[in-house]
């Protein structure tokens, strides 16, 4: 079910919603979805979640499976399209909107974001109304889960300024380069995406990085305190090693 008004798809538009649920990409791993959905559903702990972003339901959709009551919040109506031919997608309602702004009616157990999408939202501005949003849809006591990466500085000699993060030949004199380019004094990054082939394309989207500090004091100015922080969601430490977190920041405010 999708409602709301009519709004631009952004950076994902149809052309990326058509290859969002590739099986090669490492994010599509069957053994990573259950993972996630495995910890959403204890979290849920029986309640409703809320996600925010909820493209095209790589999780909303078997968390719904698992028999929990899923809202998703999507910008980009090309990606809300396509979770409803998943399984337990039909049971998932949409709302077209911002995930900074969009309100959904209800309470919930649990609201989360995954996949480092936060890292879209490009100002810290709205990267603290995505977390002041999620406190304002959960129950007192409920819980908002963050995955997101850990900019990779200390990969980057001084005066460097990119990182490549795929380099993936296709053995037949194409393939695809991928590689990060940081400002290290406005946080704020690109991801460049450079495909080669029968037909070239290049592709550049804007992020902002954050640290982990950074998401606990915006969870802080949003009513809520960090629960737990762990490496990944098979629930691994988080050390100085980690290239990403999942941390749970709990409502602790009842008046956010």
């Amino acid at each position: 079910m999708v409602m709301s008004d009519d709004l631009h798809d952004g950076w994902f538009g149809e052309s990326i919603a058509a290859g969002y649920d590739d099986p090669t990409d490492p994010c599509n791993d069957p053994h990573t979805i259950a993972r996630t959905v495995d910890l959403l559903a204890e979290l849920a702990d029986g309640g409703p979640a809320l996600e925010l972003a909820v493209g095209t339901g790589r999780i909303a959709a078997p968390l719904a499976e698992r028999g929990v009551v899923v809202h998703g919040i999507e910008l980009s109506r090309a990606m809300a399209g396509r979770l409803a031919d998943k399984p337990g997608g039909e049971r998932v309602a949409v709302t077209i909107g911002d995930m900074t702004t969009t309100r959904v009616p209800g309470e919930f157990t649990v609201a989360y974001l995954v996949f480092n999408t936060l890292n879209n939202l490009t100002t810290q501005d709205d990267q603290v109304r995505a977390f002041t949003n999620a406190a304002a849809h959960l129950r007192p006591g409920g819980r908002f889960v963050v995955e997101v990466g850990i900019p990779p500085l200390r990969r980057m000699p001084p005066g460097q300024d990119t990182v490549p993060f795929t380099v993936a030949p296709d053995g037949e004199g194409g393939g695809y380069v991928g590689f990060d380019q940081l400002d290290v004094v406005t946080q704020e990054f690109r991801s460049h995406h450079v495909r080669v082939g029968e037909v070239n394309r290049f592709r550049s989207v804007p992020f902002r990085y954050v640290w982990p500090a950074e998401t606990d004091l915006m969870a802080r100015l949003a009513g809520m305190a960090l629960e737990h922080r762990w490496g990944g969601w098979d629930r691994a430490p988080f050390t100085a090693e980690s290239t990403s977190h999942v941390s749970v920041w709990r409502r602790v405010d009842t008046d956010v």
